[in-house]
């Protein structure tokens, strides 16, 4: 991959060759061979003069100022992973990702803007997939409109590999499985899914980790990203979630589902180089953990 550096709003990095041009046929192609650059992406940049050329260096306007949609507000974030284009953060339990009505504070977008804010970089606040409320760990963000192009196409081609922890209940015979069961809406309540043979195709996959008179600790990958699905799931298997009162689970050790999105794995937009993140047990996780195993 060919060498580029950052100069305030605009990516820098040598020509191609010489008559390398931004509307020339085929500047695109050309490109792509050193950059990751969507066609139609590269094809706006070029119509609003945002691609130029100074003497044998291509300039990309790639980093644009940018006012964050969601209202700055002061939280310590815990930041697990940064750079230039991407932000991974451990989302804790109670926050929401982003607002679900106008004018909605206290959600994890808030903090992410504030963060932006406090440090000077000036990014619009871009997530590229979602946690439950309730649910901890690692949630990723775009930092600009290219890395979010292609981190959503990522997710839509299941590039982006997500590995959750949960404590469930009951004892599993089968150790490691997968289900495969559609998932909709549940009619008679408003929020809650079901596994519903006219549903979205669903793929869940399971390894207990750690099997205890209890329940069991439960790694989990998804195939797909429905709403609740590991929840709905592993209810439907039998085994619901501790403190997951919305799908059968008991809440007499846990006040909330015990899920944690523990690892995200995935290929840098721009690098390509595999970037692993893992998030640690939240404190009221790994009590939970130790009070199960001591049963």
């Amino acid at each position: 991959m060919i060498t580029w550096s950052r100069n305030g709003e605009w990516l820098e990095l040598p020509l191609p060759n010489e008559q390398w041009k931004p509307l020339k046929p085929g500047a695109v192609e050309e490109l792509a061979a050193y950059l990751p650059v969507p066609r139609k992406f590269f094809l706006r940049l070029a119509s609003q003069g945002f691609i130029r050329i100074d003497n044998n260096t291509i300039q990309l306007k790639v980093f644009p100022q940018e006012k964050a949609a969601f209202k700055p507000e002061s939280y310590p974030l815990d930041v697990l992973f940064e750079d230039e284009f991407t932000l991974v953060v451990n989302k804790p339990a109670g926050k929401s990702v982003h607002p679900s009505e106008a004018g909605q504070g206290g959600t994890l977008a808030n903090a992410v803007a504030h963060y932006y804010e406090a440090t000077g970089q000036a990014c619009g606040v871009r997530h590229i997939h979602r946690l439950d409320q309730d649910t901890t760990g690692v949630v990723l963000y775009a930092k600009n409109e290219w890395a979010h192009v292609l981190l959503d196409e990522a997710m839509r081609e299941k590039q982006i590999d997500r590995r959750y922890i949960a404590l469930a209940h009951g004892i599993f015979k089968e150790k490691e499985g997968w289900i495969d069961e559609p998932i909709g809406k549940d009619r008679h309540q408003p929020g809650k899914r079901r596994v519903a043979p006219n549903g979205d195709q669903a793929v869940t996959h399971y390894r207990v980790v750690q099997q205890m008179k209890a329940g069991a600790l439960v790694e989990v990958e998804l195939e797909t990203g429905r709403t609740h699905q590991i929840r709905v799931h592993l209810s439907h298997l039998g085994h619901p979630l501790v403190g997951d009162t919305l799908y059968g689970g008991s809440s007499r050790l846990f006040q909330r589902q015990a899920l944690h999105g523990e690892r995200l794995l995935f290929k840098h937009p721009i690098t390509q180089n595999e970037v692993v993140v893992q998030a640690p047990y939240p404190l009221d996780f790994k009590m939970l953990l130790d009070q199960m195993s001591m049963n």
